[in-house]
């Protein structure tokens, strides 16, 4: 049964936002920025990340998991701020709610499709999601023309979360993720993980000026207004909403690395059991 509830009290309820771990506060920074009335709840899911060498099966139970967990929480839209649970577990997720459910795949390819010139796309994503093809199928539907070139970069996510961003081993593996695609004559790349915008300085350095890097999170957040705005419930008040984040694991060092992401120390970092979470796999609706 999809759970929703009325609409006169969804725009006092937060938005929920949920991530494998970090990489979503990309996503939670651009929202908040353009939406600074909204009450957030953000999940991340410490303890099991990276998704992205997990099974199909195990994303969708973990993705089912979360979205339950929010929609009792309760939120008023959710946020699939995680590139492989996009790409292999929006069906599963959206089928639990009609509350609007926005991907971080639609938007960065919609851009995409807007930016390039040659029609040479390149996306870079963790090893599930560049194996779903859904970035490929996604440029495909809205323009058969563009080439997509993909790779995936299963090493970039551990070097974002252990604050090796400016190693210098950063650069020498990220050449020889980037190199094959540059050598297809792309004119744009998009960054298919929501990690890999910590290392848009890295990739510049080694990528020609000409290509135009396409980070989705802006765009994520405009789409999500969108979506508030068409079901009435943007929050109306003036005053900053509030966070609140849950992680599954090391809520002390989730604050530290976070603060690479958004430049502060979260408060409110609060951690859900994986127990918790996996009782939501047993619940039948």
């Amino acid at each position: 049964m999809k759970k929703i509830f009325p609409t006169t009290d969804l725009a006092r309820l937060p938005v929920g936002i949920f991530d494998s771990g970090l990489g979503g506060l990309t996503v939670y920074r651009q929202i908040r920025t353009l939406l600074p009335s909204e009450n957030i709840i953000y999940l991340g899911d410490t303890a099991r990340v990276p998704y992205g060498s997990k099974s199909t099966g195990t994303i969708r139970d973990f993705a089912i998991q979360i979205t339950r967990f929010l929609l009792d929480q309760p939120v008023k839209a959710i946020v699939v701020a995680c590139n492989t649970a996009s790409s292999l577990a929006l069906d599963a997720v959206r089928s639990l709610t009609d509350l609007p459910v926005v991907n971080v795949i639609d938007p960065g390819v919609q851009e995409a499709v807007n930016a390039t010139h040659n029609g040479h796309v390149a996306v870079i994503g963790t090893t599930a999601t560049i194996e779903s093809g859904a970035y490929a199928a996604r440029v495909q539907a809205m323009n058969p023309d563009i080439q997509i070139h993909a790779a995936a970069c299963p090493l970039f996510v551990p070097l974002v979360e252990e604050g090796w961003e400016n190693h210098p081993i950063t650069q020498q593996i990220a050449r020889e993720y980037l190199d094959p695609l540059v050598q297809e004559n792309i004119d744009t790349l998009i960054l298919g993980c929501t990690h890999y915008p910590i290392l848009k300085p890295a990739l510049k350095k080694i990528l020609p000026s000409h290509i135009t890097i396409v980070d989705s999170s802006r765009v994520v957040a405009r789409t999500l207004k969108e979506a508030l705005t068409l079901h009435d419930v943007l929050h109306a008040q003036t005053k900053p909403g509030t966070d609140l984040f849950y992680v599954t694991d090391f809520p002390r060092k989730f604050q530290a690395i976070s603060s690479r992401f958004l430049g502060y120390e979260p408060d409110h970092v609060q951690k859900i059991p994986i127990e918790t979470l996996n009782r939501y796999s047993l619940r039948k609706e």
